[in-house]
């Protein structure tokens, strides 16, 4: 199997406040030169309840509603070998390097979105950075045994740091 690379940019700011990491794109977002492509991938609709938003449609859509609401987006892989879209494939990992994100945005927290991008932040990532990620349920289709209701009420954590309220605590 070939290494495969990430190529999609990642999305951020200085007026980031939370840092959502997934494992590695999937065949369709890889297509597509963006994250969360697969149309039956819940990542959007979930962001877009949790904010009480409009779904974005369109890449710029998307990137306007992230930067507009706080959210840097991007994945821990930098490389790996992987089938498809499979993360229980995912083999010779080669970790992206969020410093750049984490000195130029005011991430106050950073989240992980399914168990594999979480297992592979705390191994490759959190040793570099010492900055603890949150586990959430995976927005993948693969996570048919989460609804997209369970998804939108264990997501809503995320207000906390959207919220600019929470600035003055």
């Amino acid at each position: 199997m070939a290494q495969v690379q990430h190529e999609i940019s990642p999305v951020y700011d200085e007026r980031s406040r939370i840092l959502i990491l997934g494992s590695f794109p999937s065949v369709k977002s890889r297509e597509a030169g963006f994250f969360y492509h697969h149309p039956q991938n819940r990542f959007w609709k979930v962001l877009a309840a949790v904010t009480e938003q409009e779904t974005p449609r369109t890449i710029p859509e998307k990137k306007e509603f992230l930067l507009k609401n706080g959210i840097a987006l991007w994945d821990v892989i930098a490389s790996c070998e992987i089938k498809g879209s499979s993360d229980s494939s995912i083999r010779n990992v080669v970790p992206n390097d969020l410093s750049g994100i984490l000195e130029r945005a005011d991430i106050r927290q950073i989240y992980a979105n399914g168990g594999t991008a979480f297992r592979l932040y705390q191994k490759y990532t959190y040793p570099v950075t010492g900055r603890e990620a949150l586990r959430l349920p995976s927005t993948s289709p693969a996570n048919a045994s989460c609804s997209l209701d369970d998804l939108i009420k264990q997501w809503s954590v995320i207000r906390e740091f959207l919220d600019p309220e929470s600035e003055n605590q």
